[in-house]
């Protein structure tokens, strides 16, 4: 028996929407391009909340997402673990692609739900180029998480020690 409510989506469909998402965390920026100009919509979402954008980037595919956001692509669509594109890239380390998306709109202090900001995650990680840009762009140094953590204390739990030492260079500027 199938299942006829509005939502249900055709085994084509739903085959299709799979080979947009590995489009997008694959780097395939020209299928992209073709599909947006047919209509898909910009800031799809998988069944996680990652969109097409948060896939690019977060699999390092600049071409990909500097097409998505340049479309218009919301920088700031959090996925369902209440997760930005910044603060993927920030965790995983991408400079170049952080710095696309802060061009392209992303918030600098977009905190996840723990409250931890992309310099959070930078700092937890020792991302110390994503620090300073993050820092150059803003990012607020004071800012805490649900636990009472800065960037701070976040690089000296994990024993990120660059992250640290640059983290208290900066506060004492």
């Amino acid at each position: 028996m199938s299942d006829s409510t509005p939502h249900s989506l055709d085994d084509a469909t739903l085959a299709f929407a799979e080979k947009v998402f590995d489009a997008a965390r694959n780097g395939d920026a020209a299928s992209l391009a073709l599909w947006l100009d047919n209509g898909l919509p910009l800031d799809m979402c998988n069944s996680k909340g990652d969109s097409l954008l948060m896939l690019a980037s977060y699999h390092g595919h600049a071409d990909a997402a500097r097409l998505l956001l340049q479309r218009g692509a919301d920088a700031q669509l959090s996925n369902l673990r209440g997760q930005t594109p910044l603060a993927g890239v920030a965790f995983k380390g991408d400079t170049d692609m952080a710095a696309l998306l802060l061009e392209h709109g992303a918030n600098v202090e977009s905190p996840s739900p723990d409250g931890r900001t992309p310099l959070m995650f930078a700092a937890l990680f020792n991302r110390v180029d994503i620090i300073e840009l993050l820092l150059a762009h803003g990012a607020h140094l004071d800012a805490r998480d649900q636990q009472g953590n800065t960037a701070l204390g976040c690089a000296k739990a994990m024993n990120a020690h660059d992250a640290a030492a640059l983290l208290e260079q900066k506060s004492a500027e």
